[in-house]
C-alpha cells in the first residue's frame, strides 16, 4: 500500500514572513489579453439564437462515416502506422490524399516535401509568423481582416500595413511596397467578397515586380454554392512567392483541428522543426483517421450536403433581413457560411450586439475585424453554422426587436434635456431644439 503524501507547509522568506508571489505582469513579454478578437459569452450554447463560429451541426456532421474511419484506425493491424513519434514528419497517407485528391480541385500541384500537416490554420499562421516575421516586416493585411491571424502575426510586431478591401476584395493597385501580404481571396474575411480571376493576377504580378511573398487563407474554399469556381491564387503561382495555408477538418467540425501549408520545399523544412519543438506533429491517429475519411470519399459527399444546406440557411437568413430589417444592406456570397451585414450609420454594432444578448441573439460585431475600426462601427457578421435552420428566421426577428429597443436607446440619449420654464423662456430668441432623428 502506497505510504499517504504529508501536507507540505507554505514556504518562508529567511526572515520568516510568508513568500511573496511574484508580478506577472511586467514578466510577460508578449501578451494579447487586450486584442480585440472574436469571442462568445460563457455558455454561449444556451442563447436561443447564436450567429456565431464554433460549433458543428449535429444535423450535418457524418456521425456513421467519421467513427467508421476511426474505428478501422484502432484496429491492430493499422496501429503499427500511427502509434509511432513521427518526430517531424506527418502521416504519409494524409499527406498523398492531401497532394491527390484534396488539393487538385483547387486547381493546386504540390510535391510531399511541399506540404505540412498543423493542428488547424491557427498553427499554421504561427509557424509562419515565427519563420517569417520580424520588427522590420512590412506586412500588408486587409482591413478589415481576419483577426485571429492578425492577432497571431501581431507577437512579432511587424510593421503592419493595412490594406482597403471593396465590394471585391482587397484592391491590389494600391499595395504599396511590402515584404508580405495576407489575404482570403476566395472568401474574404470578413466581408465574404470573393477576389476577382483579374485582380489575382495582378496580386502575383505586383509580388514578382515588387519581390514581397503573399500568404493565401484559403479558408472555406469547398464551400462554394454559386458561380463558377476561382482557381486558388497558388495555382497561378509561377514563382513560388504563394505560401497556401488551407483547412480539412473546418467543415466537419472546429475542434478537431487539422490544417496544412503548401509552399516551397525549403520553407516547408524550416516550419517542420518550428513545428517539432511546440508540438513535434499533430495526432498521428486523427490524421490517420482523416485520411482513410478522405480516401473513402466521405469528405466530397460531407462537403455537397454542407453546401446545400449553407446555401439554404444563407437564402433564409437573406429573406429574413429583407423582410425585418430592409434598411441593413448586405451582399449574398458566393459560398461560405456567413453574411457581413451593414447597419445604417447610427448604429454600433458593438453596442447592437449587447442588447442582442438580451434577446437570446449572439452576433459579431464588426469592430473586430478592423486594426482601425470606425466609430461607431455599423458592421456585423452573421454566422450561419452554429445555428438550426428553423432558428435562423426567428433570430432574425428577435434580432430586429433588439435594433427597435436600442433606436429608442439612441433616441432617448440624443433627445434635449428638459430645462427650466426660466431657461426655456431666456433661450427661446435664438436656441431650436436638437433633432432626436437617429438618420
Amino acid at each position: 500500500m502506497a505510504a499517504a503524501v504529508r501536507a507540505a507547509r507554505p514556504a518562508r522568506t529567511p526572515s520568516g514572513g510568508a513568500a511573496r508571489a511574484p508580478d506577472w505582469a511586467p514578466r510577460v513579454k508578449r501578451s494579447l489579453q487586450g486584442a480585440r478578437t472574436l469571442s462568445k459569452p460563457a455558455r454561449w450554447r444556451d442563447y436561443a439564437y447564436p450567429f456565431v463560429y464554433g460549433h458543428h451541426d449535429p444535423q450535418l456532421f457524418p456521425t456513421e462515416d467519421f467513427r467508421e474511419c476511426c474505428m478501422r484506425t484502432l484496429a491492430r493491424a493499422q496501429l503499427e502506422h500511427w502509434t509511432p513519434d513521427f518526430e517531424t514528419e506527418d502521416m504519409p497517407d494524409l499527406i498523398e490524399q492531401l497532394r491527390t485528391r484534396v488539393l487538385p480541385k483547387r486547381g493546386v500541384f504540390a510535391l510531399p516535401e511541399e506540404i505540412i500537416v498543423t493542428v488547424g490554420a491557427q498553427q499554421a499562421f504561427q509557424l509562419l509568423a515565427e519563420a517569417l516575421l520580424d520588427s522590420r516586416t512590412r506586412l500588408g493585411f486587409e482591413e478589415p481582416g481576419y483577426p485571429h491571424a492578425r492577432n497571431c502575426f501581431a507577437l512579432r510586431r511587424p510593421r503592419w500595413v493595412p490594406l482597403r478591401v471593396d465590394a471585391d476584395g482587397v484592391v491590389v493597385d494600391e499595395i504599396p511596397a511590402l515584404d508580405l501580404v495576407f489575404v482570403t481571396p476566395s472568401q474574404q474575411s470578413p466581408t465574404t467578397a470573393t477576389l476577382s480571376l483579374q485582380r489575382r493576377t495582378a496580386l502575383l504580378q505586383a509580388a514578382d515586380a515588387q519581390d514581397f511573398v503573399v500568404i493565401e487563407d484559403d479558408y472555406e474554399a469547398e464551400n462554394l454554392y454559386d458561380g463558377v469556381p476561382i482557381p486558388a491564387l497558388k495555382s497561378l503561382d509561377r514563382s513560388g512567392r504563394v505560401v497556401y495555408v488551407g483547412s480539412i477538418a473546418k467543415s466537419l467540425a472546429p475542434a478537431l483541428r487539422l490544417g496544412y501549408i503548401v509552399a516551397p520545399a525549403p520553407l516547408v523544412a524550416e516550419l517542420r522543426h518550428l513545428r517539432h519543438v511546440v508540438v513535434r506533429h499533430p495526432s498521428a491517429f486523427l490524421q490517420h483517421a482523416y485520411a482513410l475519411y478522405l480516401s473513402l470519399g466521405h469528405h466530397e459527399s460531407h462537403a455537397r450536403r454542407l453546401n446545400q444546406a449553407m446555401r439554404s440557411r444563407v437564402a433564409a437568413a437573406a429573406e429574413a433581413l429583407q423582410r425585418t430589417l430592409p434598411d441593413f444592406a448586405f451582399r449574398l456570397p458566393q459560398g461560405g457560411a456567413s453574411l457581413w451585414v451593414q447597419a445604417p450609420d447610427w448604429v454600433d454594432a458593438a453596442e447592437l450586439a449587447l442588447e442582442a444578448r438580451r434577446h437570446g441573439v449572439l452576433i459579431e460585431p464588426g469592430d473586430v475585424f478592423y486594426q482601425e475600426a470606425p466609430q461607431p462601427c455599423p458592421c456585423f457578421r452573421l454566422r450561419l453554422s452554429s445555428i438550426a435552420p428553423d432558428r435562423i428566421a426567428p433570430g432574425i426577428e428577435a434580432l430586429a426587436r433588439a435594433v427597435a429597443d436600442l433606436r429608442a436607446r439612441v433616441r432617448a440619449r440624443q433627445a434635449p434635456r428638459a430645462t427650466s420654464p426660466a431657461a426655456s423662456s431666456a433661450g427661446a430668441a435664438g436656441a431650436r431644439p436638437a433633432s432626436a432623428s437617429t438618420r
